[in-house]
């Protein structure tokens, strides 16, 4: 079932927002990914939407979202969560961050402790180690040279699975759409973030003390399962799931892997 959007806002850095499920119930913020959309998580509203007040929004640059004022860092997307929540006063919230979302909430628990409630943490990356860090630059430079389409082909198939791209479904379109309508300055500083943020995420300092759940793709080759492990063992108490077969966009092939799992860790969350 499609789902259908509520009306979008704009704060006042010109973040466009929107906000699901019943008023006063705990607030969950959801991040997107690099070059993707809010729309990134219509499979996933509805359920999470019937029990918290859900907040979904575009990262700076994207989709409807403005530019922001100041060249683009994981401490620059961290303060546009902040902002949001003070204007909304939503109040402390859940944040699950997809991608480099899954960075930009690491960032926000760092930030902003008193505003967060607990972090889910989904196919994210962590160190790379020197080879794959060196790749990962190499894109960046790419994206920030030769525009975000450079690297599109093969970011699809890093992405899916064989047999989905086969399937008919029109995820890859929806996906590459997205991607074009960013703007192409705050790709390319939004991809140096991805390649070179996760530096101030290793051994997180100040220490990141609230509760997690860290979950990445069995074949994910960029947001590995050692990652997601050694992520969750620098964050005390947190919890790893490894989602079989899939890949990156593996909470577009199958949302249900991923739903249930974020669902039942907010729920195990103290609700008040």
């Amino acid at each position: 079932m499609m789902w259908t959007p509520l009306p979008v806002f704009k704060a006042s850095d010109g973040t466009a927002y929107a906000l699901h499920g019943p008023q006063g119930a705990p607030a969950v913020v959801l991040i997107h990914g690099l070059g993707l959309s809010s729309q990134f998580w219509e499979a996933h509203l509805p359920a999470l939407s019937a029990r918290y007040r859900v907040l979904t929004y575009d990262l700076f640059g994207h989709e409807t979202s403005a530019v922001a004022r100041e060249d683009l860092s994981l401490k620059v997307f961290s303060e546009q969560i902040s902002g949001m929540l003070q204007e909304t006063a939503l109040g402390p919230a859940h944040l699950v961050g997809f991608s480099i979302g899954g960075m930009i909430n690491r960032r926000f628990a760092m930030d902003h402790p008193d505003m967060l409630r607990s972090l889910v943490i989904v196919n994210s990356p962590h160190d790379r180690g020197t080879d794959m860090q060196a790749a990962v630059e190499e894109r960046a430079r790419k994206a920030l040279d030769k525009g975000a389409m450079a690297t599109m082909a093969a970011a699809l198939d890093r992405w899916f699975t064989p047999e989905f791209l086969t399937s008919g479904t029109d995820a890859p379109a929806r996906v590459t759409d997205w991607r074009l309508a960013a703007d192409p300055v705050s790709y390319g500083q939004s991809a140096w973030v991805l390649a070179h943020g996760v530096r101030e995420l290793i051994r997180p300092s100040p220490a990141i003390r609230h509760p997690a759940l860290v979950i990445t793709c069995e074949n994910d080759t960029g947001s590995t399962p050692d990652m997601s492990h050694e992520i969750a063992s620098e964050i005390a108490g947190a919890q790893s799931l490894i989602v079989p077969k899939l890949k990156h966009l593996g909470m577009m092939e199958d949302p249900e892997a991923f739903t249930a799992p974020i669902l039942k860790f907010l729920n195990a969350q103290p609700f008040s």
